[in-house]
């Protein structure tokens, strides 16, 4: 009988990179509950309106990308393909406009596009989103770009840049949206087919786009960056002071745009060469009209997303969450009587460790710890029992040492323990 396997585009976490998004989550986790973060889960499964009123119907995430389906009862559903529109749906739907201020929100999980599975990029990853409403103070763009260099460092990533761009606001859209139709109406030709329907739809969406020729006419396009209101222009100014006072390096790049409609002001981008062509990781900036857009009042919002398979691979090794696992070795009748005892106290101190249900040779017994990459072996044979000592050998370099046969204080013990 055939095997089954995973569908193309999606696919099976284990092992390290499975330790590493342990990690990301938990490193995220810990600095965005210090900052004032409320962690959130929201649906996989949402109206397919919401992403179509949110993200925008010209986007190629809308029109090529999502996972649609019309269920039984004949309602369009999608699979999420990003977190944003949801946690405003949550907002909304929980009335947090009323209750807060300001709401810091969190979540992480799974999203799903139907893109061309490459590098760094499958039809289901996963990310760490982030959303701030009811600031629209470029403090708060500063304080939230602080974050991703903290998490970062955190998690031992320092090889990456940070791009910067305000995309304006409707005062300054506008107006640029007529020069940009002026300057790409007279290079027609050159345009993808994608990019000439995107001219009278949503203009600024070329800028977004990866075909060669239409890349090569963006290069000496007009810039919205040169036409901005002197609104976003002072907002700009003020987050690169701020930006200056958190220590955050940064580089202004001024065709950055990013491929969903509810931007404005800023937008920005974390890359690494290290990826490939497809070298971002992290992105995010403000959507100051995207509650109101969807039915709720006037509220400005500001968020970002981790790729967590991106991040994932610039990960040092050392980076993954993994704390020292031990075998317990158990050779004879009596030393059995020890394995429940030596478990409890362990998985209660914190200690992972592993066993062998069925203990036979003492060789068989250290092929199973090393099949499983435990770090440490704990031996205990009649011999220990009469001196009243456990043997504990490292693993990697065979270097050993006797501890008492101490239950209770056995945890400590061997986190105290250095056999490198």
């Amino acid at each position: 009988m055939e095997k089954i396997t995973s569908l193309r585009g999606f696919r099976d976490i284990s092992g390290e990179e499975a330790e590493q998004f342990i990690r990301i989550e938990l490193v995220s986790r810990a600095i965005l509950e210090r900052l004032g973060f409320r962690e959130i889960s929201i649906p996989i499964l949402e109206k397919t309106e919401l992403f179509k009123r949110s993200i925008g119907d010209t986007t190629d995430i809308v029109e090529k990308e999502m996972f649609t389906f019309i269920d039984r009862n004949g309602d369009s559903l999608t699979l999420r393909p990003e977190a944003t529109a949801g946690v405003v749906r949550h907002y909304l739907q929980e009335g947090l406009q009323a209750k807060e201020r300001i709401s810091r929100l969190f979540t992480m999980g799974p999203m799903f596009r139907h893109e061309r599975p490459q590098k760094g990029r499958f039809r289901q990853f996963h990310q760490v989103d982030v959303e701030i409403f009811g600031a629209a103070e470029p403090i708060v763009d500063a304080e939230l770009l602080w974050t991703i260099a903290l998490i970062l460092g955190r998690l031992g990533v320092s090889q990456y840049a940070l791009e910067l761009n305000s995309v304006g606001c409707k005062t300054c859209r506008e107006p640029f949206r007529e020069v940009l139709v002026s300057y790409f109406s007279k290079k027609m030709e050159a345009l993808c087919p994608d990019c000439r329907n995107r001219l009278s739809r949503n203009p600024l969406r070329i800028f977004d786009c990866k075909v060669t020729s239409c890349i090569d006419l963006v290069k000496e396009s007009p810039l919205l960056f040169d036409h901005l209101c002197e609104g976003c222009r002072a907002h700009f100014e003020t987050l690169l002071k701020y930006l200056a006072d958190f220590g955050v390096d940064l580089l202004v790049n001024k065709r950055l745009v990013r491929g969903l409609d509810y931007y404005t002001r800023t937008v920005f981008e974390v890359t690494s060469g290290e990826l490939g062509a497809q070298k971002a990781f992290l992105a995010g900036g403000r959507y100051d009209n995207l509650v109101e857009e969807m039915g709720g009042p006037s509220v400005p919002g500001i968020g970002f997303a981790i790729g967590m398979e991106r991040l994932a691979s610039l990960m040092a090794t050392s980076q993954a969450l993994k704390k020292p696992r031990y075998y317990l070795a158990l050779i004879g009748e009596k030393p059995v009587a020890f394995r429940i005892p030596i478990m409890k106290a362990l998985v209660e101190g914190d200690v992972p460790v592993s066993y062998s249900p069925d203990p036979k040779s003492l060789k068989s017994q250290m092929r199973h710890a090393d099949s499983i990459g435990a770090d440490y072996a704990m031996i205990l044979g009649d011999g220990e029992i009469e001196k009243g000592v456990i043997l504990v050998r490292n693993m990697r370099s065979g270097k050993q040492a006797e501890i008492p046969l101490d239950v209770a204080g056995l945890a400590d013990r061997l986190e105290a323990l250095a056999l490198e």
